[in-house]
């Protein structure tokens, strides 16, 4: 009964006593934001602008990206606090996805914030995500380092700039940020823990053990140190909800690596991909297997997909062309490598591939369709009839095949294309896709069925000439 009063008052525009039964409902719903933007709302026709503020925030608590609140409290501030209008501005913009203006926001946020550390040090690192999001390292590092000079951190600041050196390898200056953690006073065991990992990860397991607590980067750190029969023994020994850990395979794994016992790895490696699917980690431990055991096809795919997987582009379609040079039986992998070099604009090349799954499964719809393609990308239009012909026997309902070959055989056979823009009318249930196909239809009966004019075209018939068999 209070929110259809509070509705009636601000109907009649009696704005203080809607603002008072709003204020009930509030009080019931509290995260009601439809309660909310009333009571923001007429906090600004009252003249209450911190109150509207404070509304409009609580609305972004409940829903971050909620696009009135932020053009409210813009509106708010744009002249009374520039620091606040920029970061909301900003926030905004980064919500958008326009992370370029964001930045430039946040810059001159930056310039308003008078010597406020606290808030230095939060538009300093909303900078630093923004750069690392727009694949601006240094300037990110850069951000980072600047904030690492304040009083007001965070254990996270130091952990995320150790994060960015990892990326690229730099192991002394991940290093480095987190010793200065220390000597910020995080002395935790999140630190040390990330101290272990980088020592583990340079290599350095005899500094990586020192750090740690936990058992299981423990063992990696002795298997890492030659250590393989202690470290086996205290695999062995582990509490059962160690062993529910995906790094206890990768463990284990690695012990049967270091033995020799590659058939185990394999398995332990699988138990570990069930845990966490298509992870790099597999592909790289897989890869290693198959290269101690000289099986080079496999070594390629699995180097092929984990470089895949950490954007390294060039270096996989390298890896899946040795693989396909080797056997190229498995049409999954024939599609990634077509698909790749489909997206690096190498589609003759790519057409290759596609030829040999058809070799391979002469059904395959999506092989056929990519040739079909290709083939009226490079102007053979008999070589794309004829892909199309052999999509429409692998599967004569398939809707858009059908269309393509009846449009395919307007220029050489009218009374087919008549017939199959028939049969196409009679499968599509999509109204719009109807009413084309059957203008077109009609357009076809106007110029009379039978033989097209055998105008096919200088190019048509010497491409047809190569594509005989």
């Amino acid at each position: 009964m209070s929110l259809q009063l509070a509705e009636q008052f601000e109907a009649n525009e009696q704005y203080e006593q809607a603002f008072a039964e709003y204020k009930k409902e509030y009080e019931n719903s509290p995260d009601d934001l439809g309660i909310l933007e009333r009571l923001g709302h007429l906090s600004l026709i009252l003249g209450n602008e911190q109150e509207a503020a404070a509304y409009y925030y609580e609305i972004l608590k409940r829903d971050v990206a909620n696009p009135l609140a932020y053009e409210q409290l813009m509106t708010i501030f744009e002249h009374t606090d520039k620091y606040k209008y920029y970061v909301y501005r900003g926030n905004k913009n980064s919500l958008e996805g326009k992370l370029d203006f964001a930045i430039n926001d946040f810059k001159k946020a930056l310039s308003h914030a008078n010597d406020n550390e606290a808030q230095i040090v939060m538009t300093r690192l909303t900078l630093a995500n923004l750069y690392r999001q727009t694949g601006n390292k240094m300037k990110a590092i850069d951000e980072y380092n600047l904030i690492l000079d304040y009083n007001e951190l965070h254990e996270d600041i130091f952990l995320q700039l150790a994060d960015i050196y990892m990326e690229d390898e730099a192991y002394s200056s991940a290093l480095d940020a987190l010793f200065r953690a220390i000597q910020k006073g995080f002395n935790t065991d999140r630190i040390h823990e990330a101290l272990a990992a980088v020592y583990l990860k340079s290599g350095d397991a005899k500094s990586a053990i020192e750090h740690t607590k936990d058992e299981l980067v423990k063992i990696q750190c002795m298997l890492e140190l030659g250590e393989g029969t202690e470290a086996f023994n205290k695999l062995n020994s582990l509490p059962e909800v160690y062993k529910q850990n995906p790094k206890y395979y990768t463990l284990m794994a690695q012990y049967c690596y270091s033995t020799k016992d590659f058939e185990k790895a394999l398995m332990y490696i699988e138990e570990y991909n069930k845990a966490q699917p298509n992870s790099p980690l597999t592909y790289q431990m897989r890869a290693l297997v198959y290269d101690e055991t000289d099986n080079e096809y496999y070594s390629h795919l699995n180097w092929a997909r984990y470089n895949l997987l950490r954007g390294n582009r060039d270096i996989a379609i390298n890896e899946f062309l040795n693989a396909v040079q080797i056997r190229a039986d498995e049409p999954d992998v024939l599609f990634t490598l077509a698909d790749l070099l489909t997206e690096d604009g190498e589609v003759n090349h790519a057409a290759e591939y596609y030829e040999k799954i058809v070799k391979i499964e002469p059904n395959n719809k999506e092989a056929l369709r990519k040739l079909a393609n290709y083939r009226e990308s490079i102007g053979d239009k008999r070589g794309q009839l004829d892909y199309l012909e052999k999509l429409y026997e692998a599967d004569p309902n398939d809707l858009n095949g059908l269309k393509n070959l009846a449009k395919a055989y307007e220029r050489y056979r009218k009374d087919k294309a008549i017939e199959l823009y028939q049969k196409y009318l009679d499968l599509v249930q999509d109204p719009v896709e109807y009413k084309l196909a059957k203008e077109r239809l009609e357009k076809l009966d106007s110029y009379g069925s039978g033989e097209a004019e055998e105008s096919e075209g200088l190019i048509d018939k010497i491409m047809g000439l190569f594509n005989k068999h």
